[in-house]
């Protein structure tokens, strides 16, 4: 069993993971730092960014390099259109993908990305929460970026990584970032999704099982079981023991796992999710109280719903209770509208109020009540209208490069009555805040993750008794910014050493199958006589036909080579030796398999290297046959004949007795 390790970002998870002969891609998170070397993207023209001084290396007088590149206070942007860093596409071929794992909205946003356009015709399973969730992530993510095109595109930078500034000069390979994808990739991806629910048993042809459950980060959020008869693998990603609104984490599935992988502990370690909640409560309150406003970045799903009933709890004083809070965002009234209909995701408070009956969220009554209201856009109709201020906007994006949140920055920047304040922790907030400088508003930092902690992920991990526990290189140090918390870190035990992965790794995993099922056929079971050779094990011989299909095993009654069945005494006790039956064993010889072919009339095929073998491609049969160490498939698109032929004449290239 082998871990592939496509992404650097524990919190926004790529992994492959093969086993019994399965390829499966445990999530495709996006990697969205990258965004913040590039300069933001303004709905309404900015003079300030309009007009920044361009830079160009000192010993670097490049006609092509001129206007790419923008300084402000000292920090390098590149004026064009973000870019993302996707997953690696080197170490695996996104075409062998046989399935793809999806744990929560947050960890899907590469998705585009690897289903489409690269030959990708493997399943992909997520809870309707994160399909739907999902949904309007990626949009917003498209709409933001398409609704202010860049005129140009700067790309020579990328040639003269050596002589940038140490940001851009340590940038992971630029050369592979990519532009956003359009809406049409978004919607094919996304159809590809087969909905799942919790602890829904799904068979991975006929190989393995997996289950779903509650990871109680958000809502549909999930923890994976991948298991055989024999086997079992737990993936943990984005999960949460603390009570909010999704339904609780289920730790018993994740119990006593052959292998543990987990990914997606908190981003914010030395702070508290409920202190930083108190203090966002008391900047608002401030900051109203001096007259200025609140712009508060944010996702269009999760944390912002806890903010709402947050805000509208505290803001209770005279004063505040007409204090209007804005939700701008173009996926913001299906957001508010579907949150209220997930019922069965919830946490037991909240599905009781949807029984008594009431509305889960306190935001549906405070947009009856017109205390929250919610646009697509700052240009929307009705916007201009019902804007006042001192006020309280929620609106994206929270890396500050695109989308409304762009705009009020530059509008309430100026003003020392003003304040942002920080929630998401996906970004570095002064690097976000750097193209805005020099900026009057305050700032404030108040970064709610209600991720397992590295305490919570210990004592989880103790629970949970996995035989091999498998997590990323960074957990088993202190994070940068506490360098001196040891406590900050995954601790290993001498019965249960770490195994540990950082982006472009392949892992063995310490898992070899030593035992598999096999069906066998009543008249070969009803043969058998087993003899005891100790207390409890008793063996017998077994002779039939092994068949292969979609990883189940039949033994059926074995044919000899002219045909018949195996003779029987006339009381069906014991069969009569067979004869001329033939086992084969040995290494394929590719260069006597291609030989033979070209006997039997296939004369067109072509052999490639693969990592673990050959490939052997017969164009006009429209065949791939995929020869490895241990196995050998035959991949021809249904046509059964074609198979048997092809396995035949592979048998003849065997040896023996």
């Amino acid at each position: 069993m082998k871990l592939y390790s496509l992404s650097n970002d524990p919190n926004k998870p790529c992994l492959i993971l093969t086993f019994n002969e399965v390829t499966m891609m445990l999530d495709c998170g996006l990697s969205v730092q990258t965004v913040l070397n590039f300069l933001p993207l303004s709905f309404v023209p900015s003079s300030r960014l309009l007009n920044l001084a361009n830079w160009i290396p000192q010993d670097a007088a490049d006609p092509e390099l001129e206007g790419e590149l923008k300084e402000c206070c000292d920090h390098i942007f590149v004026d064009s259109p973000p870019e993302f860093c996707p997953p690696l596409d080197k170490l695996v071929d996104f075409s062998q993908v046989d399935v793809i794992l999806i744990s929560n909205y947050l960890c899907m946003m590469a998705l585009p990305f690897i289903t489409e356009g690269t030959g990708f015709k493997g399943k992909v399973y997520a809870t309707e929460p994160t399909l739907q969730i999902g949904r309007l992530f990626l949009e917003e993510l498209v709409l933001y970026i398409e609704q202010c095109p860049k005129a140009t595109l700067a790309s020579h930078w990328k040639q003269v990584l050596h002589k940038l500034p140490p940001r851009l000069a340590d940038s992971f390979k630029p050369r592979s970032w990519k532009r956003i994808y359009k809406m049409a990739n978004v919607n094919a991806s996304l159809a590809r999704i087969q909905m799942v629910g919790y602890n829904e048993k799904i068979d991975i042809y006929g190989a393995l099982q997996v289950i779903p459950v509650s990871s109680g980060f958000c809502l549909g959020s999930s923890n994976w079981i991948i298991s055989t008869n024999h086997e079992k693998i737990a993936y943990v990603s984005g999960s949460s023991t603390l009570t909010t609104h999704p339904r609780p984490m289920d730790q018993t599935a994740l119990r006593n796992a052959d292998v543990l992988i987990m990914t997606g502990l908190t981003q914010t370690p030395t702070s508290n999710p409920d202190s930083m909640l108190g203090m966002l409560c008391m900047v608002v309150g401030m900051t109203l109280r001096a007259g200025g406003n609140v712009l508060i970045p944010s996702y269009p799903s999760g944390v912002v719903y806890d903010l709402f009933e947050c805000l509208s709890t505290s803001l209770t004083a005279p004063g505040f209770s007409r204090v209007p809070m804005f939700f701008i965002s173009p996926v913001a009234d299906t957001s508010l509208a579907y949150s209220n209909i997930l019922a069965e995701w919830l946490s037991t408070a909240k599905q009781n109020k949807v029984y008594i009956p009431d509305e889960p969220f306190p935001h549906a009554s405070l947009v009856k009540t017109t205390r929250l209201k919610h646009f697509k856009h700052i240009y929307s109709e009705g916007f201009s209208t019902d804007f006042r201020e001192p006020c309280i906007v929620f609106c994206g994006h929270p890396s500050l490069r695109f989308g409304d949140a762009v705009h009020f920055v530059e509008l309430w920047g100026s003003d020392p009555k003003n304040t942002i304040v920080f929630t998401e922790p996906d970004f570095d907030y002064l690097e976000a805040l750097a193209p805005f400088q020099p900026l009057q508003m305050k700032a404030a930092h108040c970064a709610i993750d209600t991720s397992l902690n590295f305490m919570q992920a210990n004592k989880l991990i103790k629970d949970l008794k996995p035989t091999s526990l498998v997590i990323p290189e960074c957990y088993t140090q202190p994070p940068l910014s506490a360098a001196h918390r040891v406590d900050l870190v995954i601790e290993s035990t001498a019965e249960r050493p770490l195994i540990t992965f950082k982006r472009g790794d392949v892992i063995n995993l310490p898992l070899k199958r030593k035992h598999n099922q096999v069906f066998v056929n009543d008249s070969i079971a009803g043969a058998l006589v087993p003899v005891e050779i100790k207390p409890g094990v008793s063996l017998s011989s077994i002779t039939g036909t092994l068949q292969v299909k979609d990883n189940i095993l039949n033994m059926e009654e074995a044919v000899s080579t002219c045909g018949q069945k195996a003779a029987r005494k006339h009381d069906g006790s014991e069969s009569q030796p067979l004869k001329n039956i033939q086992y084969e064993w040995g290494t394929l010889n590719v260069a006597d398999f291609v030989q033979k072919l070209a006997q039997e009339g296939i004369t067109d095929a072509k052999v490639e290297p693969s990592t673990n073998g050959v490939i052997i491609h017969l164009p006009d049969e429209d065949t791939l046959i995929q020869v490895e160490e241990q196995c050998t498939h035959v991949f021809c698109e249904g046509d059964q004949s074609l198979r048997l032929r092809l396995r035949n004449i592979l048998m003849q290239c065997l040896k023996t007795f």
